[in-house]
């Protein structure tokens, strides 16, 4: 014989798994922000390089730091990004970006050998 569930059983059933989809899409939330986030830096990121690559390109041409941190900026712009801050001068840019509220940090150095490295 078939033991059919009680109504307090169903609804108690039917409470869990109310609850339990609610767990689901808070998670979901959640996960969706730090995915967000995660992508919001590695663009920072990028235009950090960019701006620290164009300024260092920059100085590697003989231009002055003026020059270079106009160069950081017009690049970090090209990213969508604002120029915070371009120590550029001599054989090194190192520069900070802002991007909503992520920052990004690069620095660059001329090669005099005829190429240029990026480290972050």
């Amino acid at each position: 014989m078939t033991r059919h569930p009680a109504a307090g059983e169903r609804g108690a059933v039917s409470i869990l798994m109310l609850a339990a989809v609610g767990i689901a899409v808070v998670l979901c939330l959640g996960i969706g922000r730090v995915g967000g986030a995660a992508v919001l830096q590695a663009r920072a990121d990028t235009a950090a390089d960019a701006a620290a690559l164009a300024a260092a390109d920059t100085l590697a041409l003989g231009r002055g730091s003026s020059d270079a941190v106009r160069a950081a900026r017009a690049a970090a712009l090209l990213n969508r990004a604002r120029l915070v801050s371009c120590a550029c001068a001599g054989d090194a840019a190192e520069v900070v970006v802002r991007l909503g509220r992520a920052h990004g940090r690069a620095r660059a150095v001329v090669d005099l050998s005829g190429g240029s490295r990026l480290g972050t």
